[in-house]
């Protein structure tokens, strides 16, 4: 059996990408898992990524499949478990980070841990323990208006705080600048005041190198995507291009998109202006009956051969709460997620093998309905964004996916994603 050096935990399927994706930039050969598998890994792998979808389910419910990866990646032997969430903080008041976190270090006889979601490279960093995106703080940043899980508070100690019944502390970034030493004498500081769980400071990559020698040997780590550039060197990896090497890409080439985001409506808008083909997805129209999957797939017949056809319900933030106020926010939600889940599946039925998902929620239901239990992570398309290879039902050879986070990638994705994955 495969023994895997790093275990991760992402609480939702593009976080998991977004994760394993930097775990490779840095030389790890890693494979994403769909939920928990019920049989060894069976796969050559220095790190493995086991996708939830627990962001917004019930506490418990988040609690219990948490602790069910956890057993699972501690009989592959993992060394050091890494629950990786959102590089925005998302969640609710009552969780699920603070919550998990704790069951987690119960489980794992754990008494300190940090905690922070800087990723410098997709412009998210701490400072003092407030959370910027770019140039604004995080209430600032469009995160106020998500739908599931608005961010109205950037400090997250007090955040955090407010999630568990554990003390949480800062290690701040002069402490952070002076490297290895200095953070472990603050970690053994705040473990004497009682301190359970640490916000870090970091508004550079030298920040997260700086920390990564520091957590070599705790048991849990908990953070966004970034912090996982500085620990593969604890386990004597480097960087190189091996790790990411991929099948050649074939197939036709497709974008669905469920997410409401600014970044993702900037590459809604730049795809449709560039000419190519779009439909957009009416959700009230699903409520009233409509198939709309069938629709869109007749519509993509008609197009396809030409090049890449995008279908999404991206919309802007006014239209989202009209609709939820018709609908009831969880109501919509799940059904244009289901509606572009069968999307999905219909296309690769039709012969698309490069497929770009936009938006976590929608991630993970396309993952789930195209019948995908694992993935090979590649090469980096974007900050947090990799291309995958993976096996599906209706692709048994296998096709190339790229699972995006709503708030990732570059005006131009959609189009440069497809560019950058031609040999």
């Amino acid at each position: 059996m495969t023994r895997a050096l790093l275990g991760c935990i992402a609480d939702d399927f593009t976080g998991a990408t977004d994760l394993a994706n930097n775990l490779v930039r840095a030389g790890m050969r890693v494979v994403q898992v769909m939920g928990v598998p019920t049989a060894p890994l069976g796969a050559d792998a220095d790190a493995v990524v086991v996708a939830l979808k627990s962001r917004t389910t019930p506490k418990d419910e988040a609690i219990a499949q948490s602790l069910a990866a956890l057993r699972w990646l501690q009989a592959q032997g993992a060394e050091q478990i890494y629950f990786k969430y959102c590089s925005t903080f998302d969640s609710t008041a009552e969780g699920n980070i603070g919550p998990v976190t704790d069951a987690l270090m119960e489980a794992l006889g754990c008494d300190f841990t940090i905690a922070t979601p800087a990723f410098p490279d997709n412009r998210r960093t701490v400072f003092q323990g407030y959370l910027f995106v770019g140039d604004v703080l995080l209430s600032e940043s469009g995160m106020q208006n998500h739908p599931l899980t608005p961010m109205t508070d950037p400090n997250l100690v007090r955040v955090l705080q407010g999630q568990t019944p554990s003390r949480v502390g800062l290690i701040d970034h002069a402490v952070v600048a002076q490297g290895e030493a200095a953070i472990r004498a603050r970690i053994g500081q705040l473990r004497a005041e009682g301190v359970r769980m640490a916000v870090v400071d970091a508004v550079s990559n030298a920040d997260l190198l700086r920390l990564g020698p520091a957590l070599k040997g705790m048991p849990l780590v908990t953070a966004g995507s970034g912090v996982a550039i500085g620990l593969p060197g604890n386990f004597g990896i480097a960087p190189g291009d091996e790790a990411a090497r991929l099948p050649a890409p074939q197939g036709l080439q497709a974008v669905v998109s469920g997410s409401c985001s600014v970044a993702t409506q900037r590459q809604v808008r730049e795809f449709i202006q560039s000419g190519r083909p779009a439909l957009a997805i009416d959700p009230l129209r699903i409520a009233a009956g409509v198939d709309v999957a069938a629709e869109a797939l007749a519509w993509a017949d008609a197009h396809l051969a030409r090049g890449p056809v995008l279908v999404y319900s991206t919309a802007e933030p006014s239209a989202v709460r009209a609709v939820q106020g018709q609908l009831g926010s969880g109501a919509a939600g799940a059904m244009v997620e289901a509606a572009i889940a069968a999307i999905a599946r219909g296309l690769v039925q039709r012969g698309v093998r490069q497929l770009i998902v936009a938006g976590g929620e929608t991630s993970g239901a396309c993952v789930q309905a195209l019948g995908i239990a694992q993935m090979r992570i590649g090469a980096q398309i974007d900050p947090g964004v990799p291309w995958c290879h993976a096996h599906a039902a209706d692709a048994p050879g296998g096709l190339h996916i790229a699972l995006k986070s709503g708030n990732f990638g570059s005006p131009d994705f959609f189009t440069q994603a497809f560019a950058r994955l031609q040999p």
